[in-house]
Formats: structure tokens, C-alpha cells, sequence
């Protein structure tokens, strides 16, 4: 993460694709809304706002008051759809396989994909929450090309080292490794080789 405080701001793009996991993206706009130094800049596809609905206890206008920015999925005009405006990179928690696919094929039809696509030609740093399973070859091919692209493929996959307890704290570990992507400074979870992990595993 950049931190020279004559440059321009920290910005990340949050993306939400209609995917399971809506938690994930929330779990990250409500971490980043406690880091004043960094600016986010949100677009939610239209699924999104359905699963947002059918998975938590959160409404929209809750979501979007996480964020500094906001933009319709269908302006394709918008700041973030340039390569002008500069950003940090993208987050897309959870990414959908539609939305991967649209990605890794350049279609872009929509904000969301739209501003991802800008990521890979600047050569910033684009992370998908690639949300399913189990997969088929046409999914691994998917993010095949992306990665190809440059783009970083984050599943949330769980870790048990450091002996989560909570369902809170398995979203939290995947939250902290899309953090770690861009070099942002947490306390989410206990690294492996920690003194802290270490004092548990002997006491």
C-alpha cells in the first residue's frame, strides 16, 4: 500500500458480484470504513443486492453508507471505468462465475467487469472471492485466464491453525488475506508463527 502523504489518496475499488459470501464484502467495507487513510470506491451488480437480502441482516443503503463512493452498475461512464483515475487496485468479494467469465473474456457489459478490466490493463492489482464449487473445467480454464492476466484468484478457503471458533472468525481470515493483498496492516486473525499463536499451542 502506497504511503507517501503527498501522493494521491489510497483507493480501492469493492466490487459485489451476485455470488454467495455477500459477508465477505461487507466484512471488508466495514474493516476499510475504520481506515480513514484509504478511500473506497463501491459498485454492486444487480444479483448482489438480492443475495445481500437473502443472506444478512443488512439493507443496501446500510452497505453503500460503508463506502466513500458509490456508482450504479449500469454507468459504465463512471471515474472508475477509466485508467485516468487512479486506483490501488480492485477487490471483488464474492466473484461470481459469470463475473469471472465476463473478466477473463473482456466482456464488459457492466461497471463491475468494467473497472476489473481496467485493473488488468494498468496492471493493478485485481483480487477475485471466487465464490463455488465443487468445479468444472470451463471454472479452472476461467481462472486460468485470469491469473494469465495478472489477476489473483482468493477463494475463501478456511484455516484451522490458528483455531477460529467463531463463524466470525473464518470470515475474518479470508478478509484479512484480501488486506494482505494490498499490504494493509490488520490484527484480523493470528499469523502462523506468531508469539500469540505459538503461547496457545503451549499452554
Amino acid at each position: 500500500m502506497r504511503n507517501d502523504a503527498a501522493s494521491e489518496p489510497v483507493r480501492i475499488i469493492i466490487g459485489m458480484s451476485g455470488a454467495t459470501g455477500a459477508i465477505y464484502g461487507i466484512r471488508l467495507l466495514e474493516v476499510l470504513a475504520q481506515r480513514p487513510e484509504i478511500e473506497t470506491h463501491l459498485v454492486i451488480s444487480n444479483p448482489a443486492h438480492r443475495t445481500i437480502a437473502l443472506e444478512t441482516d443488512f439493507d443496501i443503503k446500510h452497505v453503500e453508507s460503508l463506502a466513500k463512493e458509490v456508482y450504479d452498475v449500469s454507468d459504465v461512464g463512471a471515474r472508475i471505468a477509466s485508467g485516468s483515475f487512479k486506483t490501488d487496485g480492485m477487490v471483488i468479494a464474492p466473484c461470481s462465475v459469470k463475473t469471472l467469465s465476463a473478466i477473463a473474456n473482456s466482456y464488459n457489459d457492466n461497471l463491475l467487469v468494467r473497472a476489473a478490466d481496467v485493473c488488468l490493463k494498468e496492471r493493478r492489482r485485481l483480487v477475485l472471492v471466487f465464490r463455488e464449487t465443487p468445479l468444472h473445467s470451463g471454472h479452472i480454464r476461467q481462472m486460468l485466464s485470469v491469473s494469465e492476466m495478472g489477476g489473483i484468484l482468493l477463494p475463501p478457503m478456511p484455516a484451522y491453525y490458528h483455531r477460529p471458533h467463531t463463524l466470525d472468525d473464518m470470515i475474518n481470515h479470508t478478509v484479512g488475506k484480501m488486506l494482505d493483498m494490498f499490504d494493509i496492516e490488520h490484527n484480523l486473525f493470528k499469523r502462523w508463527g506468531s508469539p500469540e499463536l505459538m503461547t496457545e499451542r503451549t499452554t
